[in-house]
């Protein structure tokens, strides 16, 4: 099954781009999945299995270097890679 993910990262610290730049960085990584980058948010799309595993690591990493961090992710049961 393909999956969309809509994710916003805020991590509640005053130097904030360079964490949002790495996890999307890790996300861009992954060979099996695609990632589209906007001014609001990221999309990843794929299959869900490699999507949620691969969230489940990198928010992690995430919560284990800046613990005062909020996600906010939209799930789409389907893949929307290029629907508006």
């Amino acid at each position: 099954m393909e999956i969309s993910v809509d994710i916003s990262l805020y991590p509640l610290q005053e130097s904030y781009e360079q964490p949002i730049r790495a996890f999307i960085d890790a996300m861009e990584r992954e060979p099996d999945i695609d990632v589209v980058r906007n001014e609001l948010s990221t999309q990843i799309h794929g299959e869900y299995h490699t999507v949620m595993h691969l969230l489940e690591r990198e928010v992690f990493l995430v919560f284990d270097e800046i613990p005062h961090s909020v996600f906010v992710f939209k799930i789409v049961g389907n893949n929307r890679k290029g629907i508006l």
